[in-house]
């Protein structure tokens, strides 16, 4: 069922959050937030709370706004859960469910033993949690290996879906045009520019289930013009030796889900009725040898590159935008080396900017974040301007 118009119904509470938890270790930055370790008094539960400054809220009010909406009405397993706000002069605090169980590449590296049937079992639970959301009329719009995370460090542990920035809570039948999401898992239609929904975040899918089998991406060139190219014609192959003992099932299963026209591509419900999700056509075979080398080859620097790999799309959009409409308020706009709005005719624009760079600003704030401590980190001069180059130069 679609999300009516109580989709900003959620309460803030305006007494002091540090009343109720006491604040430990920082567990990480984002691009205008701090994430923080925190203890409940009344209970001694752990949880994280995002904590954000309403001074790095401005003009982007609509997008943290959007964030809250969206995971107030979430209530999944497989997806990680708001469970109260707190709101002072400066902040809003958002108090999540902690998930300590890691980022799902290093679980893989860190196994011995990793079949198709792990694999198999990871998307079903990545299926249901989106297919749970497409029912409530939500699109993640940004499914990718970084956003899921394990609950806990168990052997058993659940996958989880986090970061709901770029969600988007679709009115009855409604069709999206904003372009958002992360290069490498974009669906076709988005990076067209064409009216899509939520066969994007299925196409997402194919290509995680993609990765997760073989331990590298079904798109890359190092031209970016060619990898738009390859990722708009849906241009992939299931290359030899890596897919060689990957099951037929498994490849079919992935064409569905990868499939450039966006009407016939697998639903999220489909998905789960294909053989090698709820059948026994995944096989036992242990692949871990492959998959974790080709991780650690393909990924092991996406943590710097994904935020340069962002700003690509915005420079492929706007040559898009400018040779399609000269009439200049609607035209992509490049603000800044680490902020890039795109602004499409049809959409609301007032608060319409679309973080691509969203990675990009992450490791800028980073950077702000280790500036301001450097009578700390004397000696670490070096790091930092090699830091401050990669971020402003490149």
């Amino acid at each position: 069922m679609p999300l009516g118009d109580d989709c900003h119904s959620w309460k803030k509470k305006t007494s002091d959050v540090k009343e109720h938890y006491d604040f430990k270790d920082i567990l990480g930055t984002g691009a205008f937030s701090e994430v923080v370790l925190a203890e409940e008094k009344r209970t001694q539960r752990l949880v994280a709370i995002k904590c954000i400054p309403k001074k790095a809220l401005e003009g982007k009010e609509n997008s943290i706004e959007n964030e809250i909406a969206v995971l107030h009405k979430i209530k999944h397993a497989n997806i990680v859960t708001l469970e109260e706000i707190f709101e002072s002069k400066s902040h809003l605090y958002l108090v999540m469910q902690l998930v300590s169980g890691g980022e799902l590449f290093d679980r893989i590296i860190e196994k011995g033993f990793y079949t198709e049937k792990d694999a198999s079992k990871l998307i079903q639970q990545i299926l249901d949690a989106v297919k749970y959301l497409h029912d409530m009329g939500i699109v993640h719009r940004d499914l990718k290996p970084e956003n899921l995370l394990y609950y806990s460090m168990e052997e058993d542990s659940k996958i989880m879906i986090s970061d709901f920035g770029l969600s988007k809570i679709e009115g009855s039948g409604s069709v999206m045009s904003t372009a958002c999401g992360t290069p490498g898992y974009v669906a076709p239609e988005v990076l067209a520019q064409k009216p899509y929904s939520k066969a994007v975040d299925c196409w997402s899918i194919g290509v995680i289930a993609y990765i997760l089998l073989c331990g590298y991406p079904p798109f890359y060139d190092e031209n970016d013009s060619k990898l738009f190219e390859q990722i708009l014609k849906a241009e992939y192959e299931f290359d030899s030796p890596y897919w060689d003992d990957i099951s037929d099932s498994a490849k079919d299963f992935i064409v569905h889900l990868m499939e450039k026209e966006p009407n016939i591509r697998y639903t999220c419900e489909q998905a789960l009725q294909h053989p090698w999700i709820a059948g026994d056509t995944a096989l036992d075979k242990n692949i871990h040898e492959s998959v974790s080398a080709q991780i650690k080859k393909n990924f092991a620097k996406s943590k710097w590159k994904q935020a340069f790999n962002a700003t690509a799309v915005v420079r492929h959009m706007r040559r898009l935008q400018l040779g399609t409409n000269h009439e200049g308020p609607n035209q992509a706009t490049l603000t800044s080396p680490c902020r890039a709005h795109l602004l499409i005719p049809g959409e609301d624009n007032q608060h319409a900017g679309v973080w691509f760079t969203h990675s990009l600003s992450s490791l800028s704030f980073s950077v702000t974040q280790m500036c301001l401590r450097l009578p700390t980190i004397k000696g670490h001069w070096k790091k930092v301007f090699v830091l401050l180059y990669f971020v402003f130069c490149f």
